[in-house]
């Protein structure tokens, strides 16, 4: 693949870099300094890639406003009007800037730079090429296969689910614009980043420069080319190229595997480069098969010593899917015959895979020594409380300990109710009793579950005190139950709230 028709990247000299990100932080050119001053509606409106409302809001000139037009808008600004915001000749040096305009009288940005609050307040800042600061929209990856897009949805949604726990060594796969690695080197003590794209590792450089981050090892190749036989991750994360497509057209995208192989690929090779405990985490798509059930397609492709927790975010039917990725790269603007001979083409592609459906999703995995390792695939379309890492690890945690508790250790153990989980009754209204009861949390993955009237006694009284074999016996005495039945019937009922984090083990 050539570059040849992007425009040159700066310098990743960090002297430049701190230089830059020191003007940048003095003009307020944040997260929250772009929120005061374009409003809320005019920044929403910035991450879908609209810009006239924030044209409209920075009509003035103060150093801010300079800054927005400059490096979010790609507008030219006067010389005069940025020498007094930024380090001009070291940012035209390093190749930051360059001077546009007949007589050069205006500078203009070579690369988008777009703030971004870190999770704990810091201020970053995200490196992508010109006009690609949202992930794919406006049809940008049509113009050339070569860009490298900034932070979008899918970005976003992998650094919230992500394990964030201090690791030794972190490895992300398809780095891009970095925003991954960026989110790594908070707790990682060593972050490794790799891309197809030699473009996108000079980005990443880039990016981890002026958010004043330490520097990675960035290496080029794809997958797990780069990485050495002999070496192994804590953490492993992929925001991959998994579109399911009929070729390899946009590298940002497009991985050039058939199929779901590309995905299939990363998951198989990522048991043996984990160490023991440790987790890689994915975003993906896969294919819906006629005559095979995804769960089981998914199940497959987990690699053996390690538990896993899939879950299914969305499902398209493959006319959906086509058109989703054809409007994503612009093709719905552009010559119609082209249009349908795309179209066709995607089509052809599924048919020939009997594919009818394409499911979107998150993997995670976790190396683990245990006989018997789990893996939970499920389909959870519904809204959930980010960032998610917590939840994903406590998930795995509760897995450990349900494998090491039988039904008599369980009963013998000790729960409290996790918390904001309310209780709803359902039922016809002015009915005596409920037709079931439901558990809801309001945070997290946000589940909901059906309990009987002891499930949800028993859960509501669970604080820590009394063992679980200890409280059914007092509900039993209760509802004039015997007791040794119902310990006989409740431990699934406690191992699937326990599974699911409605109760957590209370420490001893």
């Amino acid at each position: 693949m050539s570059n040849a028709t992007l425009s040159p990247l700066p310098s990743a000299d960090h002297e430049v870099a701190a230089r830059l990100r020191e003007a940048l932080l003095a003009a307020s050119f944040t997260a929250d300094g772009l929120l005061d001053l374009l409003g809320a509606p005019a920044y929403a409106a910035l991450a879908r890639s609209e810009t006239v409302p924030a044209l409209r809001a920075t009509r003035g000139d103060t150093p801010l406003e300079t800054l927005v037009r400059l490096f979010l808008l790609q507008q030219p600004v006067p010389y005069a009007r940025v020498e007094g915001v930024l380090p001009v000749h070291a940012c035209v040096a390093g190749g930051w800037l360059t001077r546009v305009g007949d007589a050069g009288g205006d500078l203009a940005a070579t690369v988008d730079v777009r703030p971004y609050g870190g999770p704990d307040g810091e201020d970053w800042f995200i490196v992508s090429d010109l006009g690609c600061a949202v992930g794919g929209a406006g049809g940008i990856g049509s113009r050339d296969e070569g860009v490298v897009l900034g932070v979008g949805g899918a970005s976003t949604t992998l650094a919230g689910i992500t394990v964030r726990t201090p690791v030794a060594s972190a490895l992300d796969l398809g780095t891009g614009s970095g925003i991954q690695a960026l989110h790594a080197s908070r707790h990682a003590t060593r972050v490794t980043a790799t891309d197809l794209n030699p473009r996108a590792l000079h980005i990443t450089a880039l990016t981890l420069a002026l958010s004043g981050a330490p520097a990675a090892d960035l290496r080029e190749g794809s997958l797990f080319e780069p990485v050495r036989d002999d070496e192994s991750y804590d953490l492993i994360v992929s925001n991959p190229p998994f579109v399911i497509s009929p070729g390899a057209r946009l590298t940002y995208r497009d991985g050039g595997m058939g199929g779901d192989d590309l995905c299939r690929s990363l998951v198989q090779g990522a048991g043996e480069r984990l160490n023991e405990g440790g987790f890689a985490q994915f975003l993906a798509n896969w294919q819906h098969v006629e005559g095979e059930d995804w769960q089981d397609r998914i199940r497959s492709w987990v690699p053996r010593g390690c538990d896993a927790w899939i879950v299914q975010r969305e499902v398209q039917d493959v006319t959906q899917y086509a058109e989703l990725w054809l409007r994503d790269a612009g093709d719905h603007r552009g010559d119609p015959a082209e249009y349908q001979a795309r179209y066709d083409a995607w089509l052809d592609e599924f048919e020939a895979r009997k594919v009818k459906a394409v499911g979107f999703g998150w993997i995670t995995l976790r190396r683990t020594s245990a006989a018997e390792p789990v893996i939970t695939a499920e389909e959870w379309p519904h809204p959930v409380e980010q960032p998610l890492g917590d939840t994903v690890r406590a998930h795995f945690e509760r897995l450990d300990y349900l494998r090491a508790h039988d039904d008599a250790a369980l009963l013998a153990g000790h729960f409290r109710l996790a918390g904001e989980i309310v209780q709803e009754q359902v039922g016809l209204p002015g009915a005596e009793d409920p037709e079931h009861v439901v558990l809801r949390q309001h945070r997290g993955m946000r589940r909901a579950t059906k309990v009987d009237t002891v499930g949800a006694g028993f859960a509501g009284v669970c604080d820590g005190t009394l063992s679980a074999g200890r409280i059914l016996d007092a509900i039993a005495q209760l509802v004039g139950e015997d007791p040794v039945l119902l310990r006989d019937r409740t431990p699934a009922q406690i191992r699937l709230l326990v599974e699911q984090g409605f109760l957590e083990p209370a420490p001893r």
